[in-house]
C-alpha cells in the first residue's frame, strides 16, 4: 500500500511539473469533467479534454496550415458523425494508410469517438503485405493518401474506402475525408458502450507484420516518460518519426494532454526538418536514428542557416542508436538527446539521458519509474550484471496480445521484448541484439550489434549491417554489408583489420561487401532478411 501511495505521489508530482495537470478556468473545468466521463482516457477523451481546457491553442501545423484543438475537436466530431452515416459501427475496424498530416489525426480521433477499432498501416507496405493485413484484421473501411491509390485498389472491394490527402480528384473516385467533415454533424456521436482498440503493426523485419492490440494507457505511463525527458506543456514538438509507428504515435498521444503544438510533415527531409525547427522554435524533435544520421550528413554551411537552439529534447527510438552516432548528435545539437529502447509489444523499457550516453555511448539507459526490466537465462533465472540475458519488461502500458492470436512469452508478470542484452556496472542496459539474431561461428557466440557499433565508428563508414551466413566449416560466418561515406574509400582488408584490432578474432567478418544503401523499412530498421 505504501509503495502504491508513493508511486501515485510521484506520478502527480511529475505531471504537475510538466504542466500536464494545472489550473483550469471553472467554466472549462465542467467541460473537462464531462469529456472524461464520456470518453475516458482514449484519444477521443484526450482531445475533448484539451479542447475544453485550451480551445485556441494551436494543435497541428502541417503543410496545409494550423488547426487549433477546438477546431480539431469539431472536425473529429463531424467525421465520426459522417462515418456513422456511412454505416461504420462501433467495433468495426478502420485501416489507415496515411503519412504525417491532419488527416491522420482527424481519422484517429473520429474513430475513437465512434468506438471503432483503428489499424495503423505501414506506408511502405507492398500490395501483398497490405492485402494480408486488411484481410486478417477484417477491416470494414480503409482511409488512405492518394499516392497509395494503386496499392489500395485491390483491397477496396467489399469495404468502404476514403481519401485523406489528395493533390487533385481522388484517383479511385473515393470520397474525401474533408468532404465528410464538411457534411458531418459537429455535435458528434454518443459514446459507444465499449472503447475502440488501437492496433499497431510490428515492424515485420523478420517476417509478416503482426497486429498488436492496445488499450488506452494511464497517467502513470505518461509520467514514466516525462520523468526522464523534460517535455513541458504548451510547447512545440516536431514529430518527424512516422506516427503510424509506436514511437511517433506515443509522442502524438502524449502531446495532446500536454496541449503541445505538433508540427507534422508528410515526408522526412533533413534540411526541411532543420527549417521547421527554426521557424516554429520547436523545443522537441521526435525521430528514428537514421533521420539523425541523414541530418548530420548535411554540409556545415547548411546547418549554419538554421537556429536549432530552441531544442531541449531530441527523442530517438525505433531502431538501434549506435554510440558514435549519439556522440556526434550531441556534439552538434548539444546534450539534448534521449534514446528510448522498447518494442511494439512492451512499449518503452529503458530511457538513456544525455548523461548516460556521454558516460556509456551505445547504452539504452535505465528503466523509468514504474517499469521493471529483468535479464533472464533460458531457464528463467536472472543473470548477473555484465552477462547477456533475454530482456523481460513490465510497465503500465497494456499490451493485449496479437490480433491473430498468441502473445509474447511472459515470466513473473514480465513480457519478453524479443531481444537480449546486458547491464553494465552502473545499471545501464545495452541491447546486444534479437534473441534469434545471435550468430554462432566456430562454436563462439557473436551478437551483430557489437561489430556494427564498432564499424559505425570507422571514419569511412556511413552505415553497416552484420548478418550470419551458412558456412560448411564454421556453421555460420559473419558478413558485413557496408555503405561508405560520400567520397570516402576503404577496402575489405582494411575494415577486417580494424575489427581485428578492437575485438576478438572470432568476431572479425569473413566477408565485407560494399553497397550503395541498406534496405530499410519506413521506421528506419534495416531489413536483414533482404540482405540474406
Amino acid at each position: 500500500m505504501l509503495r502504491q501511495i508513493t508511486h501515485q505521489a510521484f506520478v502527480a508530482k511529475t505531471l504537475v511539473g510538466s504542466g500536464l495537470i494545472g489550473p483550469t478556468r471553472p467554466d472549462r473545468l465542467a467541460k473537462v469533467g464531462l469529456a472524461l466521463k464520456r470518453w475516458g482516457t482514449t484519444s477521443a477523451g484526450a482531445f475533448a479534454v484539451t479542447a475544453a481546457r485550451k480551445p485556441d491553442q494551436p494543435a497541428i501545423i502541417d503543410e496545409l496550415g494550423t488547426l487549433s484543438y477546438g477546431e480539431l475537436h469539431r472536425r473529429a466530431n463531424a467525421l465520426a458523425s459522417s462515418f456513422a452515416n456511412e454505416g461504420i459501427r462501433p467495433g468495426d475496424a478502420i485501416a489507415v494508410m496515411c503519412r504525417n498530416h491532419r488527416g491522420f489525426v482527424d481519422v484517429t480521433v473520429a474513430t475513437s469517438r465512434l468506438g471503432a477499432n483503428i489499424i495503423y498501416l505501414n506506408t511502405a507496405f507492398a500490395g501483398p503485405q497490405l492485402a494480408e493485413v486488411i484481410e486478417r484484421e477484417r477491416a470494414a473501411a480503409i482511409v488512405y493518401d492518394e499516392e497509395f491509390a494503386n496499392i489500395v485498389e485491390p483491397v477496396r472491394a467489399g469495404r468502404k474506402s476514403y481519401v485523406a490527402w489528395h493533390d487533385g480528384e481522388s484517383a479511385n473516385g473515393d470520397r474525401l475525408i474533408e468532404d465528410l467533415i464538411a457534411e458531418g454533424d459537429a455535435a458528434g456521436v454518443p459514446p459507444a458502450a465499449e472503447p475502440g482498440r488501437v492496433i499497431i503493426l510490428t515492424s515485420g523485419t523478420t517476417g509478416a507484420p503482426k497486429g498488436a492490440r492496445r488499450s488506452a494507457a494511464g497517467l502513470g505511463a505518461a509520467a514514466a516518460l516525462l520523468s526522464k525527458m523534460p517535455l513541458k506543456a504548451r510547447e512545440t514538438t516536431m514529430i518527424a518519426a512516422p506516427i503510424f509507428h509506436t514511437w511517433g504515435l506515443a509522442h502524438f498521444t502524449l502531446g495532446v494532454p500536454l496541449a503541445s503544438t505538433i508540427v507534422l510533415r508528410r515526408r522526412f527531409d533533413p534540411e526541411g526538418t532543420l527549417r521547421a525547427i527554426a521557424r516554429h522554435r520547436a523545443s522537441g524533435l521526435v525521430v528514428v536514428p537514421v533521420m539523425l544520421q541523414r541530418m548530420l550528413e548535411l554540409p556545415d554551411d547548411v546547418f549554419a542557416k538554421y537556429d536549432t537552439s530552441s531544442l531541449r529534447v531530441i527523442a530517438a527510438s525505433g531502431s538501434a542508436l549506435p554510440g558514435p552516432l549519439s556522440t556526434r548528435v550531441m556534439d552538434r545539437f548539444g546534450d539534448v538527446l534521449y534514446n528510448t529502447y522498447g518494442s511494439t509489444e512492451v512499449a518503452w523499457a529503458t530511457i538513456a539521458t544525455p548523461a548516460d550516453m556521454r558516460a556509456a555511448p551505445g547504452t539504452a539507459g535505465r528503466p523509468p519509474v514504474g517499469t521493471r526490466v529483468r535479464l533472464l537465462d533460458e531457464d528463467g533465472r536472472e543473470v548477473p550484471a555484465g552477462q547477456t540475458g533475454r530482456i523481460f519488461v513490465g510497465n503500465e502500458l497494456p499490451f493485449e496480445g496479437y490480433t491473430g492470436g498468441g502473445n509474447k512469452e511472459i515470466i513473473d508478470g514480465l513480457m519478453s521484448s524479443g531481444d537480449v542484452g546486458h547491464f553494465d556496472s552502473g545499471g545501464r542496459l545495452f541491447v546486444d541484439g534479437r534473441d534469434d539474431d545471435m550468430i554462432i561461428s566456430g562454436g563462439e557466440n557473436v551478437f551483430p550489434s557489437e561489430v556494427e557499433d564498432l564499424l559505425a565508428g570507422h571514419g569511412a563508414v556511413r552505415e553497416v549491417a552484420v548478418i550470419g551466413i551458412a558456412d560448411e566449416e564454421w556453421g555460420q560466418r559473419l558478413k558485413a554489408v557496408v555503405v561508405l561515406n560520400p567520397e570516402a574509400a576503404s577496402t575489405e582488408d582494411e575494415l577486417k583489420a580494424y575489427v581485428r584490432a578492437n575485438l576478438a578474432g572470432f568476431k572479425v567478418p569473413r566477408e565485407v561487401v560494399f553497397v550503395e544503401e541498406l534496405p530499410r523499412n519506413a521506421t528506419g530498421k534495416v531489413l536483414k532478411r533482404e540482405l540474406r
